[in-house]
C-alpha cells in the first residue's frame, strides 16, 4: 500500500501530461521549465549518491582507487553495468581480504 501511495501520482502525472508533451516541449517558457526540473533531479541524485556512498563506503584510499576504477571502467571503457558490478564486489571483497591480513 504504501508503495503505491508514493509512485502513484508520478505515475498519473506522466500518463495525463504524455499526451500533450509534443505541446510543452515546444512551448518556450515550459521548455525552460522542463530544464530547471531536469537541473533539480540532477542535483538530488548527486546529493542521493553523495551522502551515503562517498560518506559511509570510501573511508580509505583503496576504497577511492578501487571506485576511480570502477568508474573508469564504466564511463571510459563503457563495459557492461553487470561487468562493473562484479568487478567491484571482487575488489571489495580482495580489499577487505587484504587489510584484515595486516
Amino acid at each position: 500500500m504504501a508503495t503505491i501511495a508514493i509512485f502513484l501520482p508520478a505515475f498519473l502525472l506522466i500518463f495525463g501530461s504524455l499526451p500533450f508533451w509534443d505541446i510543452l516541449r515546444h512551448h518556450a517558457k515550459l521548455s525552460g521549465v522542463l530544464m530547471s526540473i531536469n537541473a533539480a533531479v540532477v542535483g538530488i541524485l548527486i546529493a542521493a549518491l553523495y551522502q551515503p556512498m562517498l560518506l559511509s563506503s570510501i573511508v580509505t584510499p583503496t576504497d577511492f582507487a578501487l571506485a576511480v576504477i570502477l568508474f573508469t571502467m564504466l564511463t571510459y571503457w563503457k563495459l557492461p553495468p553487470w561487468i562493473i558490478v562484479l568487478a567491484g564486489a571482487t575488489g571489495g571483497l580482495i580489499t577487505s581480504t587484504l587489510s584484515f591480513s595486516f
